[in-house]
């Protein structure tokens, strides 16, 4: 049911076209410029001339901004409730967020403490008092936006609409997926790891795309990702990696994509699809994952009128 909250008769499909096709001239401009510059020195020149945390402002800032101007887009010209782009239920579930932000935190949690505790000297305890606190602002009020950002624009925006145009969950889900991870492919870690990586940032867009259309909306896939950034960006950082912040720890390890860039898409991905299967219900896997998209919605959909 989420995919057909846009599938009214205000559905506009020529004010629809300018947020995707204007991002889509963005990740091609941006893989294009990669290709001829080295990103991990540009971000190292970057951080030498105004400091680690206003190079993350500059960074994260865009797509936090983005945020906002998606939604005004939406509200304003498309005249469709933040709600519906966010939810199918009546109301957003809270609840459904905060259970998915703190679940991957704590395993995020364990898991770079496990790396840590295995092989202590591949990092050093990065962290000092002020710095960190001054980035820990920063991140709460700028990641959040980030990740949310990207959630509404694939998960929402552009997985409602090309559901709405080819009348199915499939595709969408495919090419919403894809798209996600290929936006991934200017980031500095693909220059050190290699297009291995990219099975890691496909899997997590099939991943949250699943997580969107079982659950009939953005809610945990609006926390996982929240917390893989945010707690993420807290805890450990690197030379080669996108964020470079004033974490706690930073990984002082050569960079190498092997079994730790398939274990999340193989083993942990798929054990947590099981817990929030169990916990909230799923069922008809098959019908909402691959399944027809009615000719229109409005009717069903419009019962419930939100000014959110």
């Amino acid at each position: 049911m989420f995919i057909e909250q846009m599938n009214t008769k205000k559905f506009n499909f020529i004010l629809y076209l300018p947020i995707p096709l204007g991002f889509m001239f963005l990740m091609i401009v941006n893989y294009i410029s990669s290709q001829g510059m080295d990103t991990e020195k540009v971000i190292h020149d970057l951080i030498n001339q105004i400091g680690v945390n206003l190079a993350f402002v500059l960074l994260v800032g865009p797509l936090s901004f983005a945020c906002l101007f998606l939604l005004f887009w939406v509200k304003v010209l498309h005249q469709q409730s933040i709600r519906s782009l966010t939810t199918s239920r009546p109301r957003v579930d809270w609840g459904r967020i905060l259970f998915s932000f703190f679940l991957w935190a704590f395993i995020t949690i364990v898991m770079v403490s496990l790396a840590y505790f295995a092989n202590p000297e591949n990092f050093h305890v990065n962290f000092q008092p002020v710095p960190f606190f001054t980035f820990l602002i920063l991140a709460v009020l700028l990641i959040p936006l980030q990740t949310s950002f990207e959630e509404y624009f694939f998960r929402g925006y552009l997985m409602q609409g090309i559901g709405v145009v080819t009348k199915s969950r499939l595709w969408p889900f495919l090419i919403t997926s894809v798209l996600f991870g290929v936006m991934h492919i200017a980031n500095p870690e693909v220059g050190k790891m290699g297009y291995i990586i990219m099975v890691y940032y496909i899997g997590t867009g099939f991943f949250l795309g699943i997580l969107t259309l079982m659950d009939e909306g953005l809610e945990l896939a609006l926390g996982f990702h929240a917390a893989n950034n945010l707690i993420g960006a807290l805890l450990i950082t690197s030379d080669w990696s996108a964020f470079q912040t004033h974490s706690i720890l930073k990984d002082l390890s050569e960079p190498s994509a092997g079994f730790d860039v398939i274990l999340p898409v193989v083993i942990i991905f798929p054990i947590l699809l099981f817990i929030f299967s169990k916990k909230y219900k799923w069922s008809g896997w098959k019908e909402k994952l691959t399944g027809q998209i009615p000719e229109n919605n409005e009717n069903q959909f419009n019962k419930i009128e939100e000014n959110v």
